[in-house]
């Protein structure tokens, strides 16, 4: 997969030095930070084939990663 900025590290999600995703995870409860990455994830796939294609997709993964890196380091605690 490449590397594309728009996929992993959009400049315009960016407060400071801050990514807004890091944000919401500290702000948000559990519950609602998980519905709002599994949202992120329907989102990309269902309009892959009317928006961005490709792009959609390897969004719809980093956030599916996201999540899928999140509850791995739980059940390690």
């Amino acid at each position: 997969m490449a590397k594309n900025a728009n996929v992993f590290h959009p400049k315009h999600y960016n407060t400071g030095k801050i990514e807004v995703i890091r944000i919401m995870e500290d702000q948000l409860t559990d519950e609602e930070y998980r519905g709002y990455i599994k949202g992120q994830v329907l989102k990309y796939i269902t309009r892959e084939r009317t928006k961005n294609g490709l792009e959609d997709l390897q969004k719809a993964a980093w956030y599916l990663n996201r999540l899928i890196k999140k509850l791995e380091r739980e059940v390690q605690e």
